[in-house]
């Protein structure tokens, strides 16, 4: 199944920078919606959880005992059981949440980064320099990103740091998109040709006058991929192309945990589990953060 997102038609916001009452009219509107509390709720806990996930275990995450291997929900001592090596799957599973988050979070603001600046200066600056920018976008833009995460990743090798550049190569492309079709809506705009006739240097006008107006957008979109980045560096660790054992992630406690679903069926779908409502609860705080600011998806 391909999980790349498409670009979305992003409407331009208003023609000036973002003022103070928008931003305070925006937050308003986010603590109004049920949706977005509760997600933002969720995605908090879990950062919580990730970040103080050590001083949460309850025990170590790789003391191995094979005559505790693979005990059932509610074993005393092991709240949720214990994997196919005897460690304790609650203890797993918290720690598991800070290379999760991490794989799914550093990927997407690096894109953010990278692919904000691409598309901003490819839709500002506009003739060569646009068309060789968003020609090589749209060839990499033509691969599903399953595919070319796990080309990338085979070609790289394995590893944490391979996996991050590889998720950081499939998600670059399609934030450049956007970044570049809010710039070039805006380049052309009143204020704009205002402000080039007054002197002011490209520099300027980029700093001043269009990231104010650009980077809302881009940041919506770039959060809808943190559920899409955790699922392929899931997916990754799975195939044995990302993390790498004994470090707990949940798409590699998957992996290790497969041949225990007929045995115990529970215990192998709960690193399963974590990765849905982290990646829902991802899902509709992007959806409520764009409604609440008006753009138009």
């Amino acid at each position: 199944m391909d999980l790349s997102l498409k670009t979305p038609a992003v409407a331009p916001p208003p023609p000036l920078a973002r003022s103070t009452n928008y931003w305070v009219s925006t937050l308003h509107r986010l603590r109004r919606s049920p949706m977005a509390l509760g997600s933002g709720a969720v995605v908090l806990l879990l950062l919580l959880m990730a970040v103080f996930a050590y001083h949460l275990a309850p025990a170590d995450p790789f003391q191995t005992s094979m005559v505790d291997r693979l005990k059932p929900v509610g074993t005393p001592g092991h709240l949720l059981g214990t994997d196919e090596l005897g460690r304790d799957m609650l203890t797993r599973l918290i720690v598991g949440s800070r290379l999760s988050l991490f794989m799914g979070i550093v990927p997407v603001a690096l894109s953010f980064v990278i692919g904000g600046a691409l598309g901003v200066f490819a839709g500002y600056a506009g003739g060569l320099a646009n068309t060789l920018i968003m020609r090589v976008v749209d060839v990499l833009y033509a691969f599903p990103s399953v595919l070319l995460a796990v080309a990338l990743s085979g070609t790289l090798g394995t590893g944490i740091g391979n996996s991050l550049l590889s998720l950081t190569i499939v998600f670059v492309p399609q934030i450049v998109r956007v970044a570049e079709s809010v710039t070039t809506q805006l380049r052309t705009s009143d204020f704009i040709d205002a402000a080039r006739s007054s002197g002011a240097s490209a520099l300027t006008i980029v700093r001043v006058h269009l990231l104010g107006n650009v980077l809302g957008p881009i940041f919506v979109y770039a959060t809808s991929l943190i559920s899409v980045s955790m699922i392929l560096a899931s997916g990754l660790s799975f195939l044995g192309l990302g993390v790498t054992p004994p470090n707990p992630e949940w798409g590699l406690m998957l992996n290790t945990l497969r041949t225990a679903i007929y045995s115990q069926p529970l215990i192998a779908a709960l690193p399963g589990l974590m990765i849905f409502i982290t990646s829902i609860s991802f899902n509709i705080l992007a959806d409520a953060i764009r409604s609440a600011m008006e753009i138009k998806g």
